[in-house]
């Protein structure tokens, strides 16, 4: 094709075309990126709604960042470590762990925090959500009858320990002194249908477990790391019987769980269930189809599921023996229909006896030493009764004997327990199989034998037919002692 265009008509072209570029830049408005993102402005003030556990505040939701006030209080109070024993507990607002704070990222909160005239000591705060010295430690130290005030901004989402930071620290967090405090995303976490709070602890006491009466802190037991009670929720017991977490089948339970240690590491689990995802440590990383998941002391974990099934499922520590043992295990209550495709139950029951196979017994006292034993009133072994029951049978027959339905039979209002004492002593001795009526249901499954002394059998006897509904019947030693001969 021929070029009409001459050389010079070609550089007047370039240079029109060239302007008109230059015009064009010039007329589009320079648009600047700002230095933070708009929901880390901070517009008007919110109350904090703080919480008891296991209860958490209502989510943040979409809401802009904004500044959070929050009053919290020391208290140093008395309360039970487990039925029949006491602690002196100090609490950030009354219950170990302390109140649940829910905040959002961006938040800049004005923190209050009171120690009761009442107390004995100074204390404080570190908050690990906190960027700061001591993570307000240094701000916060505040002595019994005063109040001080400072504030932080919520700089990292995720959940976090707060505990108090006095010397000596360790003391302070062993006497129950920490809680979780949530920092949301911004638009705020996704939803469910339930939310819980739980946090483990371990207790060191002058006593060993279950030892009754007001127990002391023990502070060479703490250093030794040598635990005698290991709970969530500042109690053994605190999350079983009528105070069991609850759900429906169909929903979606997410539990905040915290560790405040001071020393252990908790196994978090729960029999039954799979968690569908877990906040590892409570961060941004997400694990799925997690069966137990490691909370350091002073950490954290987010963890959700969804329930199928109904049925009691049981939270432990799955280092197992502080489950049974000192006390770490909870109750998450089911109800709904069954799918008994996804859990059939026992479709089929036979007896396996391998040769060899011995029943482990406790060794008897001699003759002396029983002769030298003050016979109890009947008080006390209602309370020692109590005591052992809930160490060693709840987790089975339930804090109220009630059992589970098709797996334990109930104790309350017990045909089968009312019917024949002797029998009753015997299966606690020397277990049960086979098929049963009790109340007119039937259960078939195995009872093994308990390894309990004489007194520890008879007291437990005595307190079940003194509870629920039972006959009121006094279960001697003596008698304990002709069945097990």
């Amino acid at each position: 094709m021929k070029n009409y265009l001459t050389p010079q008509k070609r550089t007047s072209l370039f240079f029109i075309l060239l302007g008109l570029l230059l015009w064009s830049c010039n007329s589009v408005e320079t648009k600047t990126t700002a230095p933070a993102e708009p929901s880390m402005a901070v517009k008007g003030t919110v109350m904090a709604e703080l919480t008891h556990p296991p209860k958490v505040p209502q989510p943040v939701g979409d809401r802009t960042a904004k500044v959070m006030k929050l009053s919290m209080e020391v208290v140093e109070k008395e309360s039970e470590m487990m039925d029949g024993v006491t602690y002196t507990f100090w609490t950030f607002g009354g219950s170990v762990p302390g109140q649940f704070i829910r905040t959002r990222v961006g938040d800049e909160v004005e923190f209050t925090l009171k120690n009761h005239p009442d107390n004995k000591l100074p204390h404080n705060i570190d908050l690990h959500a906190v960027t700061g010295p001591g993570g307000g430690a240094t701000s916060s130290f505040v002595a019994p009858g005063h109040e001080v005030t400072f504030s932080f901004k919520t700089l990292n989402e995720g959940l976090y320990v707060y505990h108090c930071a006095t010397a000596p620290v360790g003391m302070h967090v062993a006497n129950g002194m920490y809680g979780l405090i949530l920092v949301e995303p911004a638009g705020g976490l996704p939803p469910v249908d339930r939310e819980y709070y739980v946090v483990q602890g371990d207790f060191y006491t002058k006593g060993e477990y279950g030892d009754r009466g007001r127990q002391p802190f023990d502070m060479k037991k703490a250093i030794d790391e040598d635990a005698d009670y290991v709970v969530f929720n500042g109690k053994v017991g605190a999350l079983t019987g009528d105070n069991a977490l609850t759900a429906n089948v169909g929903e979606t339970v997410r539990i905040f769980v915290g560790n405040g240690g001071p020393n252990l590491v908790s196994s978090f689990h729960v029999i039954g269930e799979i968690f569908d995802r877990v906040n590892i440590e409570g961060g941004d990383m997400i694990n799925e189809n997690v069966q137990t998941t490691l909370v350091p002391a002073g950490g954290s974990a987010i963890v959700e599921f969804k329930v199928d099934v109904p049925g009691t499922f049981i939270l432990v520590d799955h280092s197992i023996f502080r489950a049974f043992n000192k006390g770490a295990l909870g109750m998450l209550k089911v109800n709904g229909e069954e799918d008994k495709k996804i859990y059939s139950g026992k479709i089929q029951e036979g007896i396996y006896q391998p040769e060899g196979g011995t029943v482990q017994t406790m060794p008897e006292s001699t003759s002396a030493e029983a002769s030298q034993k003050t016979a109890k009133t009947l008080a006390q072994q209602l309370e020692h009764g109590k005591q052992k029951y809930m160490e060693t049978c709840f987790a089975c027959h339930q804090a109220e004997g009630q059992g589970i339905a098709g797996a334990f039979p109930p104790l309350a209002k017990s045909d089968f327990l009312n019917a024949d004492v002797k029998r009753a002593i015997s299966t606690v001795l020397k277990g049960l199989s086979g098929e049963i009526t009790v109340n007119g249901d039937t259960y078939n499954s195995i009872m093994p034998a308990q390894a309990l002394s004489d007194e520890e059998v008879a007291d437990i006897m005595t307190y079940v037919y003194h509870s629920w509904g039972n006959k009121k019947t006094v279960v001697s030693e003596a008698q304990v002692k002709a069945i097990r001969n």
